[in-house]
């Protein structure tokens, strides 16, 4: 029994019915050979190649397509594509007359057939062509998804889905690997030069040009051979360019190393590319300094989102965010706090910056300043603001360097997984290592008036914060960052420390001039700037303030051109006084204050005149014992101040006169350490334990720290 032509193609199309898939299908399996960073605000910033059969971009909506493009390539590929049904029957009677008269340009597949070929592997033309049962299924394909698909639908797939040249797929990828823009930028030149490639993607560039010149003669459009024939030229002639010019390589192997998709970043493209050029102009400068390298990363205070991030100025594969370095005197703000906050010290109280030696078990540790001078009795204000080495290990020594450890890590400086002893004294001078972004966060913590957070590279919801510094302690450490007067001792009153509105910044450059660091904040941002050689290599004659910190204070006015940052409002628990000092070792001024510790006079107190107490250790440390080191030879020394006249007092046995330096061969436990005098009367008490085991009691070498 013969069935009816109308009722063939009926059942023909029934049965292809299933095998087409609907629009929302296909756009849903579609993936870019390219995973794409976009900053803050959507724009792309960098690329990274996952699919290496194939080029295609996003898949560009209709909408997006130059109208240009679109009427090109309907007009090459099936020009009465608005008309019919998925199959041309006109245009099939002309190609086959055409193929037996040998006059035939092109073949009868229209738009929808072609698409249907591309959504089905089955169809697509083989080597030697297709053959008659192929013909008939891509034709029944063409009606099924007229049927279930609008001509736009059809078209926005079919644009996304041809192949144009070598392995680029789709008017995404041919627009920026030919032309590097966007689809919807394409000219008429362009537009011809695409519609051209659809028919035959390897031709040659001169058959190439003769057709997209045919066709622009066919449009009428005013595109001129001649531009034509020197655009394919140009875009033929070189390798394709699809992908986006690099703007956070760093951060895209962090964030796109796994991803399929486009991944939104905390980025402000604007932001990273500024800050990636001002580093590049910053180590031309200082590259007669043997200064290399450098990265530079910024915080946004109030959420955390890391608005900038470049890990190097150049081809260089190391992270210089992420690469840990000696901090230098970028600690010492953290010292500072937590004297304050303890009821230590005040910004007035008088530290004095003479020659200092400490005994240690690895022998004597002899910090210096930076410009190897000493200034004498200065307060602590003037110690912090102009980087004073000498007075932040007195500060130490007062503090306790085990509480000192645990606030840096729990700040988030975790690259300090060692013990405190291991460190010694020198980390008051920043002998550990840390990374900029860990630092950086870190002084958004006194930014954010000691409340805590972490940094985030991917929008969040508001991040949870902790307490980590006195919010008095922070305010007077971000008040003195922020002293232009107090900074002079050591950099004078001209530099680019200094801005025309509200920051607090800190300088470090660690031993042997091997790193140099700048980080400080405003009331919105913090910035933080490394500079040295990934090599280790010391640089020449270069500290914060000459190699950091001209490329800190371009970055921070580029923040702020529009809105100056203004000073952080007091908050409770610190009060504002008249001080002066006797004798007068600094002038007379208004001074903040945790409460409770304000004074209005500051009076140097002879050596013979002050209280006793012990110096070290200090009141709750935690020493451990050092394997390296024989236990006959380890020794822990007792310091004190006023000690003449006083004896050491350990567990209940007087041990020794504490006028003198002592040195304790250590057991582990709890102990009692007592200053007591002749009659035994206890003058001061500290407690302390030594841990059994561990890396411990040698200090790290000393660092210039400026």
């Amino acid at each position: 029994m013969r069935l009816a032509a109308p009722l063939l193609l009926v059942l023909c199309a029934a049965s292809a019915q299933a095998a087409v898939p609907t629009p929302a299908q296909v756009k849903a399996a579609y993936r870019s050979s390219d995973a794409v960073l976009l900053d803050r605000h959507g724009e792309p910033l960098q690329s990274l190649r996952i699919n290496l059969q194939v080029r295609q971009a996003q898949w560009v909506a209709l909408a997006g397509i130059s109208p240009a493009a679109r009427a090109a390539i309907v007009r090459a590929e099936d020009a009465r594509f608005e008309e019919h049904g998925g199959v041309d029957l006109a245009a099939m009677g002309k190609a086959a007359w055409d193929g037996i008269t040998g006059n035939g340009t092109r073949g009868a597949s229209t738009i929808t057939m072609q698409l249907a070929a591309l959504l089905d592997p089955a169809l697509r033309r083989a080597s030697g062509g297709r053959t008659l049962g192929q013909k008939w299924d891509q034709a029944m394909a063409a009606r099924v998804i007229e049927e279930g698909w609008t001509k736009p639908q059809i078209l926005e797939a079919y644009l996304n889905l041809v192949p144009f040249r070598g392995d680029m797929r789709g008017i995404g990828a041919a627009a920026r690997g030919l032309f590097a823009k966007d689809a919807s930028g394409l000219n008429d030149t362009e537009a011809v030069i695409l519609a051209s490639l659809v028919r035959s993607p390897a031709a040659a560039p001169k058959a190439v040009a003769r057709r997209a010149c045919a066709l622009a003669a066919v449009m009428r459009v005013a595109a001129k051979c001649s531009a034509i024939e020197w655009e394919v030229a140009r875009s033929l002639g070189r390798p394709a360019r699809m992908g986006i010019a690099p703007a956070a390589p760093q951060v895209a192997r962090h964030l796109l190393a796994a991803s399929e998709a486009r991944t939104r970043s905390t980025l402000d493209a604007a932001l990273q590319r500024f800050a990636t050029e001002a580093l590049r102009k910053r180590l031309a400068a200082l590259s007669e300094r043997n200064v290399n390298d450098g990265a530079l990363v910024v915080l946004d205070n109030a959420s955390g989102d890391v608005l900038a991030y470049v890990g190097n100025a150049g081809a260089v594969e190391v992270d210089g965010v992420a690469a840990p370095r000696q901090a230098g005197s970028t600690l010492k703000p953290f010292l500072y706090a937590l004297a304050f906050e303890r009821g230590m010290l005040t910004a007035a109280s008088l530290v004095d910056d003479a020659p200092l030696d400490i005994a240690t078990p690895g022998g004597l540790y002899v910090p210096n300043n930076y410009e190897n001078d000493f200034k004498g009795f200065v307060s602590a204000r003037t110690a912090l603001a102009g980087s004073l080495n000498v007075p932040a290990v007195r500060v130490l020594q007062l503090a306790g360097l085990e509480r000192f450890h645990q606030q840096l890590r729990s700040l988030g400086l975790d690259t300090l997984d060692q013990d405190a002893g291991y460190y010694g004294f020198s980390l008051a001078l920043g002998s550990a290592e840390v990374n900029l972004l860990a630092l950086a966060n870190a002084y958004r913590t006194l930014a954010n008036g000691g409340m805590a957070g972490t940094p985030t590279l991917v929008p969040r919801a508001a991040e949870t914060r902790r307490r980590a510094i006195d919010a008095g302690a922070a305010f007077i450490v971000s008040e003195i960052l922020a002293d232009r007067a107090a900074r002079s001792i050591t950099f004078g009153l001209r530099n680019d420390l200094t801005t025309t509105y509200w920051a607090a910044v800190k300088t470090g450059t660690s031993k042997d001039m091997r790193d140099n660091w700048a980080v400080g904040y405003s009331d919105r941002y913090t910035v933080g700037v490394w500079v040295g050689n990934f090599d280790g290599r010391s640089m020449w004659d270069v500290s914060g303030v000459t190699g950091a910190a001209p490329l800190w204070r371009d970055v921070m006015d580029y923040l702020h051109h529009d809105a100056p940052g203004r000073a952080p409002a007091a908050p409770e628990g610190v009060v504002r006084r008249a001080v002066r000092f006797e004798p007068e070792l600094e002038a007379a001024r208004m001074e903040w204050f945790v409460k409770g510790t304000e004074t209005p006079v500051v009076a140097l107190v002879e050596p013979h005149q002050r209280n006793p107490r012990i110096l070290y250790p200090a009141d709750g440390a935690l020493l451990a014992l050092d394997p390296d080191i024989p236990a006959h030879l380890e020794r822990v020394p007792f310091s004190a101040q006023a000690g003449q006249g006083l004896y050491w007092r350990l567990d209940g046995e007087r041990i020794a006169p504490a006028g003198a330096g002592y040195r304790w061969r250590p057991t582990p436990g709890e102990h009692r350490l007592a200053l007591v005098d002749a009659a035994g009367r206890t003058v001061a008490e500290h407690t302390f334990r030594v841990r059994g085991s561990g890396r411990g009691l040698s200090p790290a070498g000393t660092v210039p720290g400026l």
